[in-house]
């Protein structure tokens, strides 16, 4: 391989890490600068996004955990990867409108730091019970081959390699997953610019008194908006289970990463959550493939660079760093 195609890889190799911080910074991003809440839950939605997506599109064998004990000797639907898609985002969802009614909401007027702990506390508590189930081990997720397989038609080939320009082979589901961010990155963006409903959640971030006093019931627009960031990380955890180990611990490993990259985009900002996941995602490519043992610290310090010279973040606003 030459040195151009290398370099090609590697940045596609960023792109497609980078998609999955994006849109799991996206549903942080309009959490905390739509509702002012830090929900350091989040991970653990796209830990449940990830199970669910694994027990919509396969059957798994079990060896260990509490459901192997009860008899359980496989876990899984096994009706396609496309049925996990569609899905599992509807019940991330639903889990984020119970979250938000029954937690977040009774701590929207509380300290950062009450929101953190019990946020944070809620997370640990789904990554055990998720122990107990299914144990420690990490569970298979395989590449999805075909979707759209009807009848006859073979359907769209989606796993193995394919050949580009320049690159040569490379794995089609992570040009998937690429695609597949940018098409809802897109939709949500639009939502929240350009629709009558991301008005209101906007006015509601500026002045939520001002738009209550207007008639309108700013809590059935801020339930969607919790409902919204979760369906990204539950999108987040199907796309990317295949990428990746699945074990209980992957909630809280990724939670950390996305906050950065909502941090150094700016916060509220969709378009500094891409920016802030597409150079985490480079930086972290680059890093694996010449100093692999950097690659963490380098996040890191790129985030410690970033807020040195521009506090409020790339694309944030001043008075978010006040």
């Amino acid at each position: 391989m030459s040195l151009l195609s290398d370099v090609l890889v590697i940045l596609l190799n960023g792109l497609q890490q980078g998609a999955i911080y994006v849109l799991l910074a996206v549903g942080l991003s309009i959490i905390l600068g739509t509702l002012k809440f830090v929900n350091f839950a989040h991970g653990a939605l796209y830990l449940v996004g990830t199970y669910a997506g694994l027990f919509v599109a396969l059957n798994v064998p079990l060896s260990n955990g509490k459901l192997a004990e009860w008899g359980f000797s496989s876990f899984g639907l096994d009706i396609g990867f496309l049925a996990a898609l569609l899905f599992v985002p509807l019940f991330v969802f639903g889990v984020g409108l119970l979250m938000e009614r029954y937690l977040a909401r009774a701590f929207y007027d509380r300290p950062d730091t009450e929101q953190i702990l019990v946020t944070f506390g809620l997370a640990i508590v789904v990554q055990e019970l998720f122990r107990v189930l299914f144990g420690s081990n990490s569970l298979p997720f395989e590449q999805p081959e075909r979707i759209l397989s009807v009848g006859s038609f073979p359907g769209i080939p989606v796993s193995g390699p394919i050949a580009l320009p320049i690159v040569g082979n490379f794995p089609q589901w992570r040009l998937w997953v690429i695609g597949i961010t940018a098409v809802l990155v897109a939709l949500v963006y639009l939502l929240v610019e350009y629709t009558d409903f991301g008005l209101v959640v906007r006015a509601g971030t500026r002045d939520a008194e001002m738009v209550r006093l207007l008639g309108i019931k700013i809590t059935r627009p801020y339930i969607v908006v919790f409902g919204i960031g979760a369906a990204l990380a539950g999108v987040a955890g199907v796309v990317g289970g295949p990428l990746n180990p699945v074990n209980p611990t992957i909630g809280n490993e990724i939670l950390v990463p996305a906050f950065l990259t909502v941090v150094i985009g700016g916060v509220g900002s969709i378009a500094g959550a891409v920016l802030g996941g597409v150079l985490f995602g480079l930086t972290q490519a680059i890093l694996v493939a010449t100093y692999s043992a950097w690659a963490q610290v380098g996040l890191y310090a790129l985030a410690a660079v970033i807020l040195l010279v521009r506090p409020q973040g790339l694309l944030g606003e001043a008075e978010v760093a006040s």
